[in-house]
């Protein structure tokens, strides 16, 4: 459960920064280059954004994929009519169009995701709205200690959608985003109030089931999936999706490791994906010493 630290908001507030002033240098090089061969400098904080975002929780996220792509078309377009400019060519009103749309689009992107950055602080997940990695350890850890002082056990669960990149390729990364949205709210809404639910990535969700036994766990994860089997998630046009996830479940020992423990519910969760996806595998404990 080692994850880099996430790339500071401060470097996304330089981002911003660099690209208010290189949108003023661009307007001017467009419309008042008369062939003169004026170079455009070139920003350099968000490549520098991206490298250290590499790494980190944030290089799985759809909206950094989107970001990345606004960034890349906006400078592609910029640089042609630049060009073009350079050419004496002044640009024509829908180049000129298509270069500030994504301007625009790479911009309130690029806020979202900077405010975003004071949620994920407060170690909750912006997108879910779930609880980030931030604490899972210690909390794991002192479930652990607490069985072993009262011998109530716990388990914990790991969700992960099913053919989740399919969704994402088909109907793009925002209808991704609304049917992960709507997951992790049946999870919020499904689990018991004090249990936890953390989002370690991409789409697979880990759901800390408090004094609870194998069977106490079954049957709340078992629940989960129904309701997520029955959701069907608006994805703008008039369209709806419906979906399915697939669980890992394991209970706790006196002498676990939250590392092993983890292990174990996430090979339960291979075995629900290689066994046809859209059901619930407990893990089977393992062979006591000297067996």
């Amino acid at each position: 459960m080692n994850v880099s630290p996430l790339p500071s908001a401060a470097g996304l507030a330089g981002v911003v920064d660099e690209h208010l002033r290189w949108i003023g240098q661009w307007h001017r090089a467009a419309f008042f280059n008369h062939g003169d061969g004026v170079v455009l400098p070139i920003p350099t904080a968000f490549p520098a954004w991206v490298r250290g975002a590499s790494g980190s929780e944030l290089a799985d996220q759809p909206a950094i994929d989107r970001l990345i792509a606004l960034h890349d078309q906006m400078h592609r377009m910029a640089r042609l009519v630049h060009m073009r400019a350079n050419d004496g060519q002044p640009p024509t009103l829908p180049a000129y169009e298509a270069v500030i749309e994504k301007f625009d689009e790479f911009m309130v992107l690029l806020r979202r995701i900077e405010r975003a950055f004071s949620v994920a602080g407060s170690g909750i997940d912006p997108l879910t709205g779930l609880r980030n990695r931030t604490g899972l350890r210690e909390e794991m850890e002192r479930e652990v200690n607490r069985y072993r002082r009262t011998g109530r056990p716990f388990c914990i669960a790991l969700c992960d959608l099913d053919k989740f990149k399919s969704v994402n390729d088909s109907y793009g990364h925002e209808a991704g985003d609304r049917v992960l949205m709507a997951a992790s709210g049946a999870v919020n809404q499904g689990i018991r109030s004090f249990d936890e639910a953390f989002r370690l990535g991409g789409e697979e969700i880990l759901i800390l089931l408090k004094d609870a036994t194998l069977s106490d766990g079954y049957a709340v994860v078992e629940r989960l999936r129904q309701d997520m089997e029955a959701m069907s998630v608006a994805i703008g046009g008039g369209r709806s999706i419906r979906f399915t996830a697939s669980f890992g479940l394991a209970e706790a020992r006196p002498d676990s490791d939250p590392e092993d423990l983890v292990a174990e519910a996430d090979a339960a969760l291979y075995t629900a994906k290689r066994q046809g996806r859209n059901q619930v595998v407990r893990a089977a404990p393992p062979p006591a010493p000297g067996a």
